[in-house]
């Protein structure tokens, strides 16, 4: 019999050593020149001089403030519905679950036009749910602040659903078990046991979907317009001041690039770090 001594080690990960393959090194390189040149582009035609008289301008300050307030409203619904929603889609097995899953991601390869236009057929003084509304309680979404919060949430959620589902799944549910062997409810479970282990991820969800919320464009134009105050937020007003104002464009461009780069640092070890 063999000792333990004379097991095979475990592999361990080598890196490939010798010069690498021009094949793959070149086009390597032009996608990461294609990726980061347009960026660098808007820093380097960015209005120095003048760019904090025109981050005090009073439109910009208002689609900022329009923007932040309109994407955590959005980040806050989607925490409400989306978290359980993702909890559904991880723990329980139902029938179509698979379809329901799919179904949830459908905003992410939507083209963001046709999801405004969906809600404007559903959510519209016409639509299928939209008419009801306005009937029964008198609420009105599209071409409002409301309907930007909608918009936005419509299309940002699917980023929320996918990162706590993945962390339920990842989650030790043995955790979970022993509380309920104890007689710990469901409820109980939920909220003293696996919404704890997965924070991580709900964090890391929100965080993604309010940047996607405030970065959105073609919903929020489609089904909430483009009104001073009302709904033009960051997005649309750098539309609008390409048109008229190129370099305001390109002032409220770097507060958006500057957003990302903060998303994106501040979520560098969930995932962006290499292993």
């Amino acid at each position: 019999m063999s000792s333990s001594s004379e097991r095979p080690a475990p592999a361990t990960r080598r890196e490939v050593s010798g010069r690498p393959p021009w094949v793959l090194v070149v086009p390597a390189l032009l996608g990461l020149a294609f990726l980061v040149l347009p960026p660098a582009g808007l820093l380097v035609r960015a209005p120095w001089p003048t760019l904090p008289g025109r981050l005090a301008e009073p439109h910009v300050l208002e689609a900022l403030r329009l923007s932040l307030v309109t994407a955590t409203a959005a980040t806050a619904g989607c925490l409400l519905l989306g978290v359980p929603l993702a909890w559904l889609l991880a723990r329980v097995s139902f029938p179509g679950r698979r379809l329901v899953r799919a179904l949830v991601t459908v905003p992410l390869v939507l083209p963001p036009v046709v999801g405004g236009v969906a809600l404007l057929l559903v959510l519209g003084r016409r639509g299928l749910a939209g008419q009801w509304l306005e009937a029964s309680f008198g609420i009105t979404l599209p071409f409002t602040t409301a309907g930007v919060v909608v918009a936005e949430a419509f299309v940002a959620m699917p980023f929320l659903v996918i990162s706590v589902e993945g962390a339920l799944r990842a989650a030790d549910q043995r955790y979970e078990e022993a509380a309920a062997t104890l007689g710990a409810s469901r409820w109980t479970v939920f909220r003293r046991v696996t919404l704890p282990m997965v924070m991580p991820g709900v964090v890391a969800g929100a965080v993604l979907c309010w940047a996607r919320a405030l970065g959105e464009f073609g919903a929020t134009i489609t089904f909430a317009g483009n009104f001073p105050g009302t709904t033009r937020t960051m997005p649309l007003a750098v539309y609008l001041a390409l048109e008229t104002e190129p370099e305001a464009a390109i002032v409220l461009s770097l507060v958006l690039l500057a957003v990302s780069v903060v998303i994106l640092a501040g979520l560098r070890d969930r995932w962006v770090s290499a292993p």
